[in-house]
C-alpha cells in the first residue's frame, strides 16, 4: 500500500524535485540553476527572483553562453523563500547583516520584526508599486544590514544547491542506467 503524499509535499516534489530528474541535460547545467535558484532565493528580493533569474540567464547566454544554467530548475528554486518563509528568512539576513557590521546592540527580537514586516505588507497598492513602496519601506527600516546579511547565506545556499543536485542526480542517472542494463540483459 502506498503513503498518500499531502499537497505540499507533492507540490515540492513535482516542482523542485521532478524537473531535476526528469532534465536531459548535462548535471551541471541543472546543477548551476538549482545554485542560482537558491542564491536569489536567500536575497530580500521577494517577488522580483523568478525576473533577476531570468536577467542572469539573458545576461550569461549573452556573455558567456558556456557558463549557462537551467532556467526552469532556477526559476523553481526561488520557491523556497516566499510569503510564508520571507519573516524567518529576512530576519536571519538582519540578524547576520548586524552581528557583520559590528551593531550587536542593534537586534531587535522576532516579534518586534514581525510586527513592522506586518506593517509594511499591509500598505494597499496597486499594480507595480508594490515593488517600488515595498522596497523602500523595507530598505528605511532594515537597510543595508538586511542586504548584506543576506550575502552569506546566499553562497552558503548555492554551494549547497550545487553539490547538493549535482551529487543526487548523478547518483540517481547512474542507478537509472544500472537499472536499464539490467533490464536489457533479462
Amino acid at each position: 500500500m502506498q503513503r498518500r503524499m499531502s499537497p505540499i509535499s507533492r507540490l515540492l516534489r513535482y516542482k523542485l524535485i521532478v524537473p531535476i530528474l526528469r532534465g536531459r541535460r548535462k548535471a551541471q547545467s541543472t546543477a548551476r540553476g538549482a545554485a542560482v535558484g537558491l542564491a536569489v532565493c536567500m536575497t530580500p528580493t521577494v517577488g522580483v527572483q523568478m525576473i533577476a533569474v531570468t536577467a542572469i540567464w539573458l545576461m550569461l547566454k549573452a556573455l558567456k553562453p558556456s557558463w549557462g544554467f537551467n532556467l526552469f530548475v532556477a526559476c523553481a528554486w526561488t520557491w523556497v523563500s516566499n510569503v510564508i518563509t520571507i519573516g524567518p528568512f529576512y530576519y536571519v539576513f538582519l540578524i547576520t547583516g548586524q552581528f557583520m557590521l559590528g551593531g550587536w546592540d542593534a537586534t531587535t527580537g522576532f516579534a518586534n520584526f514581525k510586527d513592522d514586516l506586518a506593517r509594511v505588507l499591509a500598505i494597499e497598492t496597486e499594480g507595480i508599486e508594490w515593488l517600488w513602496i515595498y522596497s523602500f519601506e523595507f530598505f528605511n527600516l532594515w537597510g543595508v544590514p538586511m542586504f548584506i546579511g543576506s550575502v552569506p547565506w546566499a553562497i552558503l545556499a548555492a554551494w549547497l544547491g550545487y553539490y547538493g543536485s549535482l551529487r543526487f542526480l548523478e547518483k540517481f542517472r547512474s542507478t537509472q542506467r544500472h537499472k536499464l542494463v539490467k533490464d536489457t540483459e533479462t
